[in-house]
């Protein structure tokens, strides 16, 4: 299997010439984070991502305590343009309540938390054009450097609508059926593998519930498989605000296929944030790339560039030891 680094770089090589796609060979996943990247997952590529995770919550106030487990899921599919993306995203949840008052209570419950159908589009990409600057194919250090324009990051939008069932225990009284719901994210892709996303949220606009959150996801290519992340996220609403922090991991498997792990916490006590989470993202990829003027799709360009990279390798070295030959005699 080649490495993650190797395709990006190739990626990058091979797209003059062509128009520029979302799809990536390797997986595109929103895990093991809640932040959405800016990028889809490529046109006819079908993806599933999908956590089960356990969460205590303890209200010192209220001396309330929440033991729960559930699952956060999403079925992401390219639809039509290259930068567009629909999907379905939600989390399923059940509960045990307990109160440690002067008169004990215990309540169980379980509902969707969250269900959403939405759109996300990309509406601006600075690295479309990055053909135009071509690798340094002797310098690891020259196309590792930090460059200014890499501040510029790539946005999208979203668009959805939650359905939120009656009566539902994870949300204000009087909130149920169809609200918008509605995100702006950005993403910078900096040198030596350091990603940064960013999501502003605006969620169940209109209902007695109608929050507001943002996002701030870092994460850290370790390895050609391993990668590291940290999130913040801050919530504000009438019903509920916290601020919460996560870190974890993900592992590449293969280029379909994705294993992860995190952890959540928060620095306050109404409630007290504990979560762990394990979960995985796999794709189904029915990609095909268009062909190139010259009759020839993106991977027989690949393959072909790929091909000439090594003859000018192999051409430099027997140069030079000719050179070298020459300066003997």
């Amino acid at each position: 299997m080649k490495s993650i680094k190797a395709y990006l770089f190739l990626l990058v090589s091979f797209t003059t010439g062509y128009s520029y796609a979302q799809y990536t060979e390797v997986i595109n996943s929103n895990r093991p984070g809640v932040s959405r990247s800016a990028f889809s997952v490529g046109t006819n590529v079908v993806q599933f991502e999908v956590g089960p995770y356990i969460l205590n919550e303890n209200h010192n106030l209220l001396n309330r305590e929440d033991k729960s487990f559930g699952a956060d899921f999403a079925v992401r599919y390219g639809f039509l343009f290259p930068q567009l993306e629909v999907n379905v995203e939600g989390t399923f949840q059940s509960t045990n309540r307990s109160y440690s008052g002067i008169v004990t209570n215990d309540e169980t419950f379980s509902n969707f938390k969250t269900l959403t159908v939405g759109a996300k589009y990309l509406v601006y990409d600075p690295y479309k054009n990055a053909g135009e600057e071509k690798p340094n194919l002797r310098s690891w250090k020259a196309n590792n450097k930090f460059k200014w324009k890499q501040l510029i990051p790539a946005v999208a939008v979203y668009a959805g609508a939650n359905f939120d069932a009656k009566d539902n225990p994870f949300t204000a009284a009087g909130v149920e059926g169809f609200s918008p719901k509605v995100m702006v994210g950005t993403q910078n892709n900096f040198s030596s593998g350091w990603v940064f996303v960013t999501n502003f949220i605006l969620d169940r606009i209109g209902t007695d519930q109608s929050d507001f959150s943002f996002i701030l996801t870092l994460t850290k290519s370790i390895t050609d498989q391993w990668v590291l992340f940290g999130e913040t996220q801050g919530i504000s609403s009438d019903f509920y605000a916290d601020n919460l922090i996560r870190f974890g991991g993900a592992y590449l498997w293969s280029k379909n296929f994705q294993l992860d792990t995190a952890l959540t916490f928060n620095t306050k006590d109404t409630p007290t944030v504990f979560g762990v989470t394990i979960g995985a993202s796999y794709r189904l990829d029915f990609h095909k790339d268009k062909e190139g003027k010259d009759g020839t799709s993106a991977d027989e360009e690949l393959e072909r560039r790929e091909n000439k990279a090594r003859g000018k390798n192999k051409n430099k070295r027997e140069k030079e030891d000719t050179d070298f030959d020459e300066g003997l005699n």
